[in-house]
Formats: structure tokens, C-alpha cells, sequence
């Protein structure tokens, strides 16, 4: 593997050499989802909590930033440690402009917690950021009360926060088929309202396992939310988050899945650590996945183990509980016998960047045939593979899914490579100590 460097940017591109086999084992950075779920529910907690196993990484450092600029005191905060003394619900400082750059796991959990802190914030992030869908969100709010304002185009970010005129209690309505953040950010909110509160989610909520996480850890922080039939939750009165004392972050489960189908698609065995079969994560489901299509796979409470088969298949298969791993899953189907239909992906169109579209531009460049619809991806994999350019697009998935096409037998350039920082800043060191030339 060999990069290329000038001037403003470290690298603008990695080029990854054909690649014969993968096989070894990896010990995984720390989840985003859990890092930035467990910071803010730290902060907004009584009492002190150490925090281990933190992802460290761009979008759990806007969590961070934020949280000290708001008058949390956080100390050992770089790397995967953390104490946070929490404020009991109460941010010490009521009026700051918050930068939170394309990280939706802080920017949407911080506005609901701000908008029910009686303060005055400004919320900001980057340029994709403000194309990110976040009106259910702010919908919701405001029928709490909440004084929220839309800094320029009327649903998207940027967003400006005054004190409201709160009530405690009642019903709130929110839809569910755009972003599960939505929903997070609304339940994790909520102890800082009064009174008992009714949560009913509108048509379809995708990517439940990620409102499953969010319970899970509330638990933790001493708020149980009881969830009924029909995406309705409902939070008691008078509930509010008390440290756990310690408490540790799983390894990603979504950054795990490029070393499994490493496993699946290059021979293995390939095993991971820090995140199994007991893990609160729905994108652990991958490993079935990979199953499907083939590949053998073993676990343990903290590991998962793949290898390869003689001819992978290609599967249908609706990815609405994981749609982030279902990108890995497009890749595989490069690998497969058959066609692979991807159902119920059209979160994809408000990530980091239109997922459906980019991925479809890049299979192809590969050799694969591609259709694509609103809310799908048909797959075949290539007659003959091409060697490849590969446009990152600032989405750092992108990024590290493509890096696979090395297995390929064709050489794989991937244009900005830094764009892994969001998550996974040292993917491509990890990725090549398990390739086999």
C-alpha cells in the first residue's frame, strides 16, 4: 500500500496492491454510537463516570469539544478514556455556539438535549451537515414547547435554540422512516423534561437495533423506557440519569464488518475482538449475513470469526435493521455467484453523503452491473474486474468498504483517504496488517 502526499491535505489518495488472501486477528476502536450515546448520558448524569474503550475519532471529538464548551468537566479526554463529571441535567453554561462538523450522533442528540436546557445555542456543522435532514426532530421538540429556529433552509441545520416554554409530560409524535436518530435524540432528551412522557413513532421505524442500543445504555444511566407494541415508549416521571460508576465501550460493530467480509471474500480465518454475540449492536447481524452467503462464521461473547467458502452466493436480503453494514454487503456481492438485492436502504440517501448513487458510480467502475432504486440495489458482479479509481466523496464508509475490491486481483486507488478519521482513523494500517500478498 502506497499514498501520496502534498501540501494542505496528508494524502490524497491509497493505493492498495492486489490482494491474495486476508486472514489474522484485529482488536476494534471503541462504537461511535456508544461513545457519543455514553458521553452525553455521562454529562447529563449525577455524580462521576469513567468511561473506557472510547472511540477515538473525529465525530466523538465534536461530542467532546462540545460538552467542555457547554461546562461539562471531562479530564483524561483524549484516547479511549474518559471521567466525566456529570451536571445532573443542568449545563453549567446557557449560552455557546456549538461546531459539531458531519457527526450525527452528536449533532442530533445535542440539539434535543439543549432545546429542553432553558439556554441559548447556536448549532452549526459542515457543509453536508446542512443538507441532513432534521425537521421530524425539531417537530417533536416543539411540541414540547421547545423554541427552536432554522438558521437558513426550513428542516436542515444550522439551528438557533432560545428558552422555551416547556410543559412536563404528555404525548409526542415522531416519525420514524428517516433517521432512528431522531427517535434516540427525542428518548435520551426526555428525563430533562417533567413529568411522565408517551413516545409514539410514525410509520416505519428503520434501523431499530440503534433505539434498542439507545434503551440499553438509558438503562445504565438508571432510565428505563418501556416500549410497547407499536414503537410507543413510555418514560416514568420524575426519571433522571445516575452514574453507573464504570463503564466500558464495546468494540464497532459497523467497523467490524470490513474485517468480516475480509474473512468471507479473502480465505481467512479473520477474527475480531471486542465485540460478539453478546453485544448490544445490531450490526453484529452482519456475521449472519455473511452466513447466507456462504462463509463459515463462529463467535464468542467478544469475538467473531469468519472464513471463506469456495464460491460465495449472492442473497436478497432487507437491510432496514443495518443499513451502514449493508454497504459491506454490496461489495461481498462483487464476490458472489448471482445477483444481490439490497431492500430497504433509502436511509442511505441522507448519510454522509447519497449512498445509493455513489456506491452504484463506484461498483461499476469496477466491472459490476448496478440498477438502483429509491430505496434498493441490485448487484452483479463483474464478467471482469477493472482496476479502479475509487471517489470517497467525504464519507469515510465509502472509503473503507472499497478497500476490499483489492481482492479483486486489480489494483484499488482510494482518493481521500483522511475521510476515515470520522471514524476509524487507522482503518488502513489494521486493514493492511491482515492482507496477504
Amino acid at each position: 500500500m502506497s499514498s501520496s502526499a502534498s501540501g494542505r491535505r496528508a494524502a490524497e489518495f491509497v493505493d492498495i496492491a492486489p490482494i491474495a488472501r486476508m486472514s489474522g486477528t484485529l482488536r476494534l476502536p471503541g462504537s461511535k454510537s456508544i461513545s457519543n450515546r455514553s458521553l452525553l448520558l455521562a454529562a447529563l448524569a449525577r455524580g462521576t463516570t469513567e468511561l473506557t474503550g472510547l472511540l477515538a475519532a473525529d465525530d466523538v471529538d465534536r461530542m467532546r469539544e462540545s460538552l467542555r464548551t457547554l461546562g461539562v468537566r471531562i479530564e483524561d479526554d483524549a484516547g479511549e478514556r474518559a471521567v466525566v463529571h456529570g451536571v445532573a441535567g443542568t449545563f453549567p453554561v446557557r449560552q455557546a455556539s456549538l461546531f459539531l462538523g458531519n457527526a450525527g450522533t452528536a449533532f442530533r442528540p445535542l440539539t434535543a438535549a439543549l432545546a429542553l436546557s432553558h439556554g441559548d445555542y447556536e448549532l452549526s456543522g459542515a457543509p453536508r451537515m446542512h443538507e441532513r435532514p432534521i425537521g421530524d426532530l425539531v417537530d417533536a421538540l416543539r411540541t414540547l414547547g421547545a423554541d427552536i429556529r432554522y438558521g437558513g433552509v426550513a428542516g436542515f441545520p444550522p439551528l438557533t435554540i432560545a428558552p422555551g416554554a416547556l410543559h412536563a409530560g404528555g404525548k409526542v409524535a415522531i416519525r420514524g422512516n428517516v433517521s432512528s436518530q431522531f427517535v434516540t435524540a427525542l428518548l435520551m432528551a426526555l428525563p430533562l423534561a417533567d413529568g411522565a412522557t408517551t413516545v409514539e413513532v410514525e410509520g416505519e421505524l428503520i434501523s431499530r437495533p440503534y433505539v434498542a442500543m439507545t434503551l440499553a445504555l438509558m438503562e445504565r444511566f438508571g432510565v428505563v423506557v418501556v416500549r410497547e407494541r407499536g414503537d410507543v415508549f413510555r418514560l416514568p416521571d420524575g426519571a433522571a440519569y445516575i452514574s453507573p460508576g464504570k463503564m466500558a465501550v464495546e468494540g464497532d460493530a459497523s467497523s467490524a464488518s470490513y474485517f468480516l467480509a475480509a474473512g468471507a471474500i479473502g480465505g481467512g480465518p479473520v477474527r475480531i475482538e471486542g465485540v460478539g454475540s453478546s453485544s448490544i449492536q445490531g450490526d453484529v447481524g452482519f456475521a449472519a449475513t455473511l452466513a447466507a452467503m456462504g462463509a463459515t462464521v463462529r463467535s464468542g461473547d467478544d469475538w467473531i470469526e469468519v472464513r471463506g467458502a469456495e464460491q460465495l452466493h449472492g442473497i436478497d436480503a432487507d437491510f432496514n435493521a443495518m443499513p451502514d453494514a449493508a454497504m459491506t454487503a454490496a461489495i461481498v456481492a462483487l464476490f458472489a455467484e448471482g445477483p444481490t438485492l439490497l431492500r430497504n436502504i433509502g436511509s442511505w440517501r441522507v448519510k454522509e453523503t447519497d449512498r445509493i448513487a455513489a456506491m452504484a458510480r463506484e461498483l461499476r467502475k469496477l466491472g459490476a452491473s448496478v440498477d438502483e432504486g429509491a430505496d434498493w440495489m441490485r448487484v452483479m458482479p463483474p464478467a471482469q474486474w477493472q482496476p479502479a479509481t475509487i471517489a470517497t466523496y467525504d464519507d469515510h464508509r465509502i472509503a473503507m468498504c472499497f478497500s476490499l475490491a483489492a481482492l479483486g486481483g486489480v489494483p484499488v486507488r482510494i482518493n481521500d483517504p483522511e475521510c476515515v478519521r470520522k471514524t476509524f482513523p487507522g482503518y488502513f494500517a489494521a486493514f493492511e496488517r491482515l492482507a496477504r500478498r
